[in-house]
């Protein structure tokens, strides 16, 4: 019996593979010596498919096949040679977290990895790891895949792993096998945030969801770990030798491989040296504190079995401070030579493993000077393979032997992919970017194919929903002629009909001299009712009069018959909303404490209507209002706005219902003529086949399932409205987010969350789902005022000229010699009286002092004012005395420069300019610390010291 229907729909961006056969660049790629770089040219970005839900993990199948799962279940195939995307099965899973006060809110855990054995084609077996729908645990199961079906009577539970679903986050669920068939699984810790953003270490009784000593830090707990484990032929598993701890070790579990994880994500192993690599997210904090380090991502080595030391060391392994939540009191930094787990939370052996392995590359949110290619800006570390050139021997064209051995990974959030060397003791040496001019959005998941081509998976843009640019990316390499690079576009991606849009392929160009000016173009646009229609200008205009989703191609071949193509989505037939915030504040880049602020949310739709007549109700649109905090994990904060969207859009369908007829039949809870509503969403699973089966009747009427009473006919339902309908019966059944959204208007009541530093900002944002037009479905539309805090770290400064960044043993943010600058990008200076600028002159790097000129949209832009000159201060060591405010105590400590500002409208880019008349051009001005923008004059602080 197979697990669920199969249904095929062809991809909105496809690509032929089989063209590949008849072309000369998919010859066997030239020679070329190992240290000679290739030309960035001959890689060729191709796109094989896009518009995903939440994809997670992909692994390859024969026959130039690719399986890859989502979150919310779905397991899908897709086939290279005809740019299909087959759903095969969708795996029942979790997706939500209930904590102990009931509330519900939208969680990371669902289908989170998938791989294929190795012997898959004389198996058929794939592993799956998800979030078992009904108790808290994680499972890791095998069924047989064979063709395009899932087989739910092969099902083999092979390992579970019991977690909390009460608090976010971390999930892990990459997998890799090694040669000899051993499986490795990355497990995330399972374990809140903390709201410092450091390191979790709370044991205090009813907390044990805050206290990584339980998990990662636990020898005797799968979670935080990556496992090495051999799944045998019977379901079972067995422990292969070599492992952290022999079988039989008391407090341990022997599938542990590694430990000391906080959340590992996609591995891979090198097949020469079986070494085993991953990316790693690490936690918030941006600045170092009296909690320990800041934040930092990693992208971590295992050359053997050891403890990488989360919950107590980070980076390259610099420690926490010992804390005691009960009093808030800190204690001395953890001994890295002798790791000791004293928690009570604590089920397997205090003495830790040692040495503490390090970091191999880590990072904050902040510049590294160890690492500076990295950037600067959110993280989140994912992995990526090792390349070995005999890993593809036969293969059409494997990438050339300069990257051979070397590590290729990649960013979720800053969206490059970097090449990194290793020695031959495989130590880190070097790194490179890899396509600097490319950039890969939100990918979870990169490795090579069979085929030698790297493929990137790509979650797309927003958290807990498809998104339109989700998509598999294929990079190959041409040695000999090369694929054009194509670029499309259009001015108009949504609209009611008719509209006139204009194609444009500008940006399309070709590397191979030859094919100059020799390109041809072929734009197709295909319709779903009916539409086909080929235009061969480079930049044609399209006129859409008839309703429906579009897929609109550019094709652009060579002068050698090399084809490549790019593809978009265009929906006609619905505008898509407008929504607009007032939100009544006095400056739209800070908040200034004010107790209270006004705001007013505004939605128009063409064919909804408006939220000022009353035809789009309230309660269809979605406003949260939240704290923002100054080292935050935006998946939190999107599973509250998630939930409040979703439960928004379901208010569509009820809406409807209780605007119709259908209520003299049906009630939600108790039966009536007809069924409950309750009752149909226990009788039809939420499955394509049942709602479309479910629109029909609504529409068509029917009769015969619940009795003799005939259900009426709505023939002037919309297929739209009657899905609507549909979905919130559907839905009436599952775990529902508990979030309230707020009113249209009104006032919100800013609140600094408890265990909060108030260091943060807040987030006021509206979102509209219409309810789409005829067959055309729905469309989105939000809008967002984001106040940040006014006090600006100088670490996240956009722009800089002359800065000098240590980080041994704290962080040092220098200003070095006259002239130097560092900005901030698009600040609203409206209302701004004041900037102080906390620095330090310190005699120990005979500093030479000076003063800072704030300037505008340029480092010699309008002058808006001149701080007072600071001179030398010696600082010396210490904490804050206890109960004292960690950013008085700091500010207290720094010398405080200060600037009255002209009055200045709207936003700007804002300069600030360190001079001093005496400083050689090499000499430290000063160390700076915080800029605070201010909108009422201050006098400084009263030296502490």
């Amino acid at each position: 019996m197979v697990l669920t229907l199969k249904t095929t729909g062809r991809s909105v961006l496809t690509y032929a593979a089989s063209i590949c056969l008849l072309v000369q660049s998919c010859k066997q790629p030239e020679t070329q010596t190992s240290n000679e770089p290739p030309e960035d040219n001959r890689f060729t970005k191709v796109v094989l498919t896009e518009g995903m839900d939440e994809p997670m993990e992909m692994t390859f199948l024969p026959n130039s096949r690719v399986l890859f799962v989502e979150r919310k279940g779905g397991v899908k195939i897709l086939d290279e040679n005809t740019g299909e995307v087959t759903l095969v099965a969708t795996i029942p899973v979790n997706t939500k977290y209930t904590n102990k006060e009931g509330r519900v809110r939208e969680a990371e855990e669902g289908l989170m990895g998938v791989i294929a054995h190795p012997n898959y084609k004389e198996n058929s077996w794939v592993y799956m790891y998800y979030a078992d729908p009904d108790t808290p645990k994680h499972v890791l199961a095998r069924w047989e895949l064979r063709g395009d079906s899932l087989y739910e009577s092969t099902k083999k539970v092979v390992l579970e792993v019991p977690t909390q679903r009460e608090e976010c986050c971390h999930t892990g669920g990459g997998m890799v096998f090694d040669k000899e068939g051993n499986l490795f699984l990355t497990v995330g810790n399972n374990t809140v945030n903390p709201r410092t953003g450091s390191s979790n270490l709370d044991e205090r009784p009813g907390m044990e969801s805050s206290d990584d000593q339980r998990a990662p830090g636990n020898t005797n707990d799968l979670r935080g770990k990556i496992l090495r484990i051999h799944p045998e032929a019977d379901g079972s598993y067995t422990i292969p030798e070599g492992n952290l701890f022999p079988q039989g070790t008391e407090k341990t579990r022997p599938e542990i491989y590694t430990m000391g994880h906080r959340n590992p994500w996609r591995p891979t192993l090198d097949s020469k040296t079986g070494y085993l690599y991953w990316g790693e997210v690490g936690p918030d904090a941006s600045v170092d504190s009296v909690w320990g380090p800041k934040g930092y991502d990693e992208f971590n080595q295992a050359k053997g079995p050891g403890f990488f030391g989360w919950p107590y060391f980070i980076a390259n392994n610099r420690p926490y401070n010992r804390h005691d939540l009960a009093t808030d009191t800190y204690g001395e930094p953890f001994d890295v030579n002798h790791p000791v787990n004293e928690s009570v939370n604590n089920t397997g052996l205090k003495e830790l493993p040692t040495p503490v392995v390090p970091a191999f590359i880590y990072y904050p949110y902040g510049p590294s000077d160890t690492f500076p290619l990295v950037g600067t800006a959110g993280r989140s570390a994912t992995g990526g393979p090792v390349f070995r050139k005999a890993d593809f021997a036969g293969a059409p064209r494997p990438f050339p032997s300069y990257f051979e051995g070397k590590w290729l990974i990649v960013e979720f959030m800053r969206g490059w992919i970097m090449s990194v060397t290793m020695d031959e003791n495989g130590d880190y040496q070097s790194m490179e970017r890899f396509l600097p001019n490319e950039s890969f959005v939100s990918a979870i998941d990169m490795d090579f194919g069979p085929n030698g081509d790297l493929y990137v998976l790509e979650y797309g843009s927003a958290w807990f929903r498809g998104n339109s640019n989700s998509r598999i990316v294929k990079i190959e390499y041409n040695a000999g002629n090369r694929k054009p690079i194509v670029a499309a576009s259009i001015d108009k991606t949504a609209g009611a009909v008719p509209f006139t849009a204009q194609l444009s392929s500008e940006g399309t160009k070709d590397y191979d001299d030859y094919d100059q000016g020799k390109l041809t173009y072929e734009w197709k646009v295909i319709s779903d009712g009916g539409v086909n229609k080929t235009l061969t200008e480079a930049n044609p205009s399209f006129n859409f009069e008839q309703a429906g989703t579009y897929q609109v191609s550019l094709t652009v071949t060579d002068t050698k018959g090399e084809k490549n193509r790019a593809s978009m989505e265009v929906v006609a037939g619905n505008e898509p909303p407008v929504v607009s915030i007032d939100f009544q504040v006095p400056n739209r880049s800070f908040y200034f404490g004010e107790k209270s602020l006004a705001y007013s949310v505004s939605v128009s739709d063409k064919e909804d209507g408006s939220s000022a007549d009353g035809t789009i109700k309230p309660n269809e649109v979605a406003v949260t209002f939240d704290y923002v905090p100054s080292g935050y994990d935006p998946i939190e904060m999107a599973s509250k706005q998630r939930g409040a969207e979703s439960m928004a859009a379901l208010n569509i369908g009820k809406n409807l219902i209780e605007t119709s007829d259908c209520k003299s039949c049906h009630q939600y809870e108790q039966a009536s003529i007809g069924p409950a509503y309750n009752a149909v969403a226990a009788k039809y699973p939420k499955t394509d086949a049942n709602i479309s089966m479910l629109v029909g009747k609504v529409i068509n009427g029917g009769s015969g399932v619940w009795g003799e009473h005939a259900m009426s006919a709505h023939p002037q339902l919309s297929q739209a409205d009657a899905k609507r309908m549909v979905m919130f019966i559907l839905n009436m059944l599952e775990t529902k987010p508990t979030v309230e959204s707020l009113p249209l208007a009104g006032t919100v009541i800013p609140k600094v969350p408890e265990g909060e530093d108030g260091q943060g900002g807040y987030l006021l944002r509206a979102s509209y789902a219409d309810k789409g037009a005829g067959t055309v479905g729905p469309l989105s539309g939000d809008d967002f005022v984001a106040l940040r805090n006014p006090s600006l770290d100088p670490q996240l400064a956009e722009i800089r000229k002359g800065v000098n960044l240590l980080t041994t043993p704290g962080t040092t943010f220098n200003m070095v010699g006259s002239g130097s600058y560092i900005g901030y990008k698009a600040i609203d200076l409206t209302g701004i009286k004041q900037i102080d600028l906390f620095v330090v002159a310190s005699p120990r790097v005979s500093a030479a002092g000076g003063y800072v000129e704030v300037h505008v949209d340029s480092p010699t832009g309008p002058l808006l004012g001149t701080t007072n000159a600071v001179g030398q201060k010696n600082v010396g060591f210490g904490r804050p005395a206890p109960g004292e405010d960690i950013v008085t105590w700091r500010r207290k400590r720094n010398s405080q420069a200060q600037a009255k500002i002209q009055p200045t409208e709207g936003k700007h880019d804002v300069y600030f300019v360190f001079k001093s008349d005496k400083a050689t051009p090499d000499q430290v001005l000063v160390q700076i610390s915080e800029i605070v923008f201010l909108n009422e004059e201050k006098a400084p602080l009263e030296a502490a010291m």
